[in-house]
């Protein structure tokens, strides 16, 4: 298998999508599906299940990525180092958001990039897939997620922004015309939900159940942020989101509803435990410095 065709499948294996998955490549859908086809012929076996709305690994297909990401992952590292060796860099921090990356931000990696500029920083937006599992398999150094986080292998540093909620529903929707909503509202209509969220997190970003023990349902899957807002405008699901998200996304058919009784989301560094370093230690002190950004 040709090293590009093994970085297109782990790329499809992560996004599970074929459309994104080109876009993050700069490929063509096209040369993804080629690609997908040509490892699926010589395997003999289908690597992903395909429906009109999903794509899934098979249990073929997560055998091959289990075996090939840390050899992949240990030829880019090596790669890598080389390059960062060859212009005079002595290190990389990789961090992973959960929130979107906003200019208030930039502040924390102006400063880490000015203090530290023998260390390259990578900012990257995740999918909403297993994150924790990118800190525990080495794809990420650093997680920006919101709280709480109770891994016992993971550690939680300074927060850098705290953010209260609103709720967002299409333009037509029968909430559209409120000035604001409270948690028992949630439970009058769908929700979307992302795969392999430990159930105290998810519950601490849309509760299971309102304050009068009422179910929030969830419906579909959803893997990132595009897919999630496209059902929100559909009408298809209401969602509920910390409030920053309303200076990323200026949507005529959506409407932001402040939520009355839900607590403020606070997003936090972390990083696995065992794994801290002098560069996680510096961003960590950055932050620290820096002070909370409140929205």
């Amino acid at each position: 298998m040709e090293l590009r065709d093994i970085e297109i499948f782990l790329v499809v294996a992560e996004e599970l999508h074929f459309g994104r998955s080109a876009e993050r490549l700069l490929v063509s859908q096209a040369r993804v599906s080629q690609a997908i086809r040509k490892q699926e012929r010589r395997i003999g076996a289908a690597l992903f299940e395909r429906t009109s709305r999903t794509v899934r690994l098979t249990s073929v297909g997560r055998q091959l990525r289990d075996d090939l990401q840390p050899v992949y992952a240990g030829l880019h590292a090596s790669l890598e180092r080389a390059r960062m060796t060859a212009s005079g860099v002595t290190g990389r921090l990789r961090v992973g958001m959960m929130p979107f990356n906003l200019v208030d931000m930039h502040h924390y990696w102006r400063t880490f990039r000015s203090r530290h500029p023998q260390w390259e920083l990578e900012i990257r937006q995740l999918a909403y897939v297993d994150p924790f599992g990118r800190l525990r398999d080495d794809a990420m150094d650093v997680l920006v997620t919101w709280l709480p986080v109770q891994e016992p292998d993971l550690t939680v540093g300074p927060v850098l922004c705290t953010d209260s909620r609103v709720l967002a529903v299409a333009a037509g929707h029968p909430l559209a015309e409120r000035t604001s909503a409270h948690l028992e509202m949630f439970a009058d209509f769908q929700h979307a939900v992302a795969p392999n969220m430990p159930d105290y997190w998810e519950d601490s970003y849309l509760p299971f159940h309102t304050a009068q023990g009422r179910p929030i349902e969830r419906g579909s899957l959803v893997t990132n942020a595009e897919e999630l807002i496209n059902q929100v405008g559909m009408g298809e699901i209401i969602h509920g989101f910390p409030s920053h998200v309303t200076r990323h996304w200026g949507m005529p058919n959506i409407r932001w509803l402040p939520v009355t009784d839900l607590a403020a989301l606070s997003f936090a560094l972390v990083w696995r435990t065992e794994a801290e370093n002098e560069l996680i230690s510096a961003l960590a002190d950055t932050v620290r410095e820096a002070g909370t950004l409140r929205f």
